[in-house]
């Protein structure tokens, strides 16, 4: 069956009315979190072996003998599989004719509609699948928020909105930014804009926003490279479009203030969240690019492009890879 948050909320009060659960999607951090809290909550902790077994793309065979092993000291058992693929897909409809026995969390990465172990976990009705995504916006925020209570520090307005926009998308990265600016902070400590400016620094500086920011300043060359390698590394081809699709709203707001009678200096000063500075330079040059209109239809193909990821049947990456490279060519154009 197909699951949401609420879902997984409550699976960490009680699991037992399932046999499997199915973790994927773009966002590997929250993968690695939710299958670990998960496992947590169901067996008790992750140091007994009796209780608890993780596997690391396991054969079927593997697979179908530690799903059948029972616990030796009471209680429910609990195997891990990480980058679970299709391939167990069989062996995981066979354990699943039991009610009774081991918990099974999977855990993957992107897995389209026609995937085995998707359509098999979304079926079956001891199984659930919940799809792991990126957050953004409000739901960042929320999710920053709530990290630095855990941590007993408080972080500033403007500085919580900086690092939304900059602490990057995938959840491992954004807890490890909340942990180095909560050990900088100290108990009951606050963070500023300074404070996170100078210690998170710019996740950005990973090859997405290079990407972005070369492209909107027609650097067709640097943005092609950028691009392949934010994808090479682990940006998923949705999540890489979107960016480009919020970088493409802030220039429309610079954009906006230009018409109003701004300079471009005076409107890149004031974005909200401010533009990190060592990217400022680059902002101010694309801001004397683009103007209202070629935004506008911009972000009418960077629509299309997702809706081609994800119904078309095409290479996602391939997409996303060319959606790029077709605002650096139209920015270069612009230029001349």
């Amino acid at each position: 069956m197909k699951l949401d948050g609420r879902d997984y909320a409550g699976l960490l009060r009680d699991a037992t009315r399932l046999r499997a659960v199915l973790l994927y999607g773009p966002d590997a951090g929250l993968v690695r979190e939710r299958g670990e809290a998960l496992a947590r909550a169901a067996a008790g902790a992750l140091d007994d072996p009796f209780r608890f077994v993780e596997l690391t793309r396991p054969d079927p065979g593997t697979l179908s003998l530690e799903a059948t092993s029972l616990s030796f000291s009471g209680g429910r058992r609990v195997v891990r599989v990480r980058e679970a693929a299709d391939g167990l897909a069989a062996v995981l409809a066979d354990a699943c004719r039991d009610r009774d026995g081991s918990l099974i969390i999977l855990e993957a990465g992107e897995l389209q509609a026609r995937s085995k172990l998707r359509a098999w976990a979304e079926k079956e009705p001891l199984a659930g699948a919940l799809a792991c995504y990126a957050e953004e916006g409000a739901a960042l925020k929320a999710t920053l928020r709530g990290l630095f209570e855990t941590e007993q520090v408080t972080i500033a307005p403007d500085a919580l909105d900086w690092l939304a926009q900059h602490a990057g998308s995938d959840r491992g990265i954004v807890r490890s930014e909340v942990e180095k600016l909560a050990l900088f902070a100290g108990e009951d400590g606050r963070i500023d804009m300074e404070a996170v400016q100078q210690v998170a620094g710019d996740q950005a500086d990973l090859s997405v926003d290079d990407a972005l920011f070369a492209a909107t300043r027609g650097a067709v060359a640097e943005a092609d490279r950028a691009a392949a390698t934010a994808l090479a590394e682990g940006a998923s081809a949705v999540g890489l479009i979107r960016s480009a699709h919020g970088h493409m709203d802030r220039l429309a707001r610079v954009a906006a203030a230009r018409d109003a009678g701004a300079s471009a200096g005076e409107a890149v000063k004031a974005l909200r969240p401010p533009v990190f500075f060592r990217r400022e330079r680059a902002m101010l040059e694309a801001a004397g690019v683009w103007r209202s209109a070629a935004i506008t239809a911009q972000q009418l193909a960077l629509r299309e492009a997702e809706m081609q990821c994800k119904r078309t049947g095409l290479p996602a990456e391939a997409v996303a890879h060319a959606a790029i490279l077709a605002i650096a060519r139209r920015a270069a154009r612009l230029k001349r």
